[in-house]
């Protein structure tokens, strides 16, 4: 389990820069940089709707589809804290795992 920063502030699963949903997955599977990756979990909130009702954890379980990571174990962050940011983002698309290193 990994310690989550989030910055992508409109994901629906943020409540003060910490992750609400218990669990997330990072895309990227041909990634050879950060800004390959994507929170695959990430949820645009909508207006007018509340963060995710769920206690947000400071640690949390990270699937990870980018396989060139020198944190990724069988398909699992091995990271020690990991950040995910995306200010603004309107899909996954639009966010990163910032803490992506290339094998």
């Amino acid at each position: 389990m990994a310690e989550l920063k989030c910055a992508v502030e409109n994901c629906t699963y943020n409540s003060d820069r910490l992750c609400c949903k218990g669990d997330i997955l990072v895309g990227g599977k041909n990634a050879r940089k950060e800004e390959d990756t994507c929170c695959e979990s990430f949820r645009q909130r909508k207006e007018g709707q509340a963060s995710n009702s769920m206690n947000p954890g400071r640690t949390i379980s990270i699937d990870c589809q980018a396989v060139k990571c020198v944190y990724n174990k069988d398909y699992k962050c091995s990271a020690e804290h990991v950040d995910i940011k995306g200010c603004g983002a309107c899909d996954c698309g639009e966010t990163n795992c910032a803490t992506f290193k290339e094998r």
